[in-house]
């Protein structure tokens, strides 16, 4: 089934944030971009505000179909290392092609949400196949507060994403490494110990998408 136009129009609000930034997303350039007639977007999304909303629920949308599409594709993670290869093919697909783009997308959202409850409403990380197999793996692990424990996981894999789109490269599998054996060490102050050794690689983290 052919997307609707609603759905055309969100996808190029999409690439007009990743292309342009937050300033150059305008009503104008979404009808350009979609190759619609002038107008055609202000129609749909009457006000900026809208369209952002629109745009973000989109930008949700596809990272949550995404990461269902990785859990089906995936065997169980019963392993540290088999964790460690899905965290590793996931930032990868958030670094090149059109995962890149929806990233760029997704921090500049990020950032406009600290002023827009709406949108930080939109952006709350929520459940999906890929952040419950993080939270069996850590369970069957005999992890302890695995809720938390999963949070942090995740919230330090996007700051790493984050790093590499400002720097280049890819995310260090060291690091991702580093994040795993935190996450299932015992004791208390295991979210100060989730940072550290890290901590060079990462910058703080917008909402994660999770």
């Amino acid at each position: 089934m052919a997307p609707d136009r609603r759905t055309l129009l969100a996808d190029a609000a999409l690439d007009v944030l990743a292309d342009e930034g937050i300033r150059g997303l305008t009503h104008r350039a979404v009808d350009r971009k979609a190759t619609m007639p002038l107008g055609t977007t202000s129609a749909y999304f009457r006000t900026r505000a809208a369209l952002l909303t629109g745009l973000v629920t989109r930008l949700v949308q596809l990272d949550q179909t995404e990461l269902q599409s990785m859990a089906e594709e995936l065997p169980p993670l019963r392993t540290v290392e088999e964790l460690v290869n899905a965290m590793a093919l996931l930032t990868r697909k958030r670094l090149i092609g059109e995962g890149r783009r929806r990233s760029l997308a997704r921090y500049a959202c990020a950032v406009e949400s600290v002023r827009d409850p709406e949108l930080r409403e939109i952006l709350v990380p929520r459940e999906n196949a890929g952040r419950e197999a993080v939270r069996l793996f850590l369970t069957a692990h005999g992890g302890t507060d695995v809720e938390n424990r999963t949070h942090i996981l995740l919230t330090c894999i996007d700051g790493l994403v984050f790093d590499r789109l400002v720097s280049g490269g890819d995310v260090p599998r060291e690091a991702l490494e580093g994040l795993v054996a935190a996450a299932l060490r015992q004791g208390p102050g295991v979210a100060g110990r989730a940072r550290t050794g890290v901590e060079s690689h990462l910058s703080p983290p917008p909402t994660p998408p999770f």
